[in-house]
């Protein structure tokens, strides 16, 4: 489990930032800056631009991300924005409408 959770009925509205995985069940706006892992569940919310090491959504993402390991779009995902990431997993069923770069 990680180290922050953000709860189902919490929202955020502002810049995160820090070194410690991140777990999304609410909603963030804002910003998104951490040097380890996110996971977005499946009724989180981001409308952020995300940076992190690696982000795993089984929610809902809009902004860009980056990613300096993978992005992992999980099915029933939907993601509106554009991933740079040098590995990219986009899942049947995932939703996503945006441009890659894996030149990251």
């Amino acid at each position: 489990m990680a180290n922050t959770v953000i709860g189902s009925t919490i929202v955020v509205d502002g810049e995160i930032s820090g070194d410690e995985d991140l777990v999304i069940l609410g909603t963030v706006k804002g910003q998104i800056s951490l040097r380890e892992n996110i996971v977005v569940e499946r009724d989180g919310v981001v409308e952020a631009n995300v940076e992190t090491a690696t982000i795993t959504v089984h929610g809902s993402v809009t902004g860009d991300i980056h990613a300096s390991d993978r992005a992992e779009l999980r099915a029933d995902c939907r993601v509106v924005g554009d991933i740079h990431a040098p590995r990219i997993l986009i899942a049947d069923g995932a939703s996503f409408k945006g441009n890659v770069d894996m030149d990251a």
